[in-house]
């Protein structure tokens, strides 16, 4: 009697541990829904009211996002507070897996990684994130930011010319809890990187000044003055001469 007791107890916990189980599994599914419809809503949203070029975001601008939220302590990867941020992804991306193919892609982007993660290392650079085909890069000095740029290019160049990247550059003062002044720069990277062309390297002022006071030799074009989302008047940016 008790043998069979158990046994139909046994049943009953198993009975309602699986109808626990479908109740969850709706519950998510509905979740999951209502956060679909949400995002649909959001996009068709933007798209009715800024086009169909502010609703398809880069790498560089979901990386940038990223930083903003999850990484405000980025600063303290220098002693002087100051760093140096690159981003960089390849131009016209989506284009070109869609004429590659996933598998050919793939194998494109990991070449691309390695490649990047290289040259970092050699200019004592930090991957703080990557994302797709976009990197976010953080560098103690800007003209090692600069010259792992060119290195970057030189290389694309030479053994993968069938892609080109656009890399910006921008380096600014950080204070302790510098969640605006660092969130700050790190928009202005992201803006300068979304200026550049494929195959350019493209700096703020503020690095070309520092590179220059740093007696290094690399040179810089005239300059063009461009108007950035998000921060008011002009400014200008210089193209690295390679």
């Amino acid at each position: 009697m008790i043998v069979v007791q158990s046994r139909r107890l046994a049943r009953r916990t198993e009975e309602l541990a699986a109808a626990q189980r479908r109740v969850d599994t709706r519950a998510n599914l509905m979740a999951g829904g209502r956060e679909a419809v949400k995002q649909v809503w959001q996009t068709a949203n933007i798209l009715r009211k800024e086009g169909f070029g502010a609703a398809v975001r880069s790498s560089i601008e979901d990386l940038a996002d990223w930083a903003e939220v999850e990484r405000p302590d980025l600063a303290r990867l220098a002693p002087s507070g100051r760093v140096a941020i690159l981003f960089s992804d390849i131009e016209e991306s989506t284009a070109l897996n869609e004429r590659i193919g996933d598998r050919a892609w793939v194998r494109l982007i990991d070449r691309h990684d390695k490649l990047v993660g290289r040259h970092v290392k050699r200019h004592s650079g930090y991957i703080v994130k990557s994302q797709g085909d976009g990197f976010m890069i953080a560098f103690a000095q800007p003209t090692e930011a600069v010259r792992c740029s060119i290195d970057i290019q030189a290389e694309l160049n030479k053994r993968h010319n069938d892609i080109r990247v656009r890399i910006g550059i921008h380096a600014g003062k950080s204070v302790r809890r510098g969640d605006d002044l660092f969130g700050r720069n790190v928009a202005m990277a992201a803006r300068v990187a979304g200026e550049a062309e494929g195959g350019e390297v493209l700096v703020s002022e503020s690095v070309r000044d520092a590179v220059e006071q740093a007696g290094d030799d690399v040179a810089f074009d005239e300059g063009r003055d461009v108007a950035l989302k998000g921060f008011s008047g002009t400014h200008r940016l210089y193209a690295v001469l390679t």
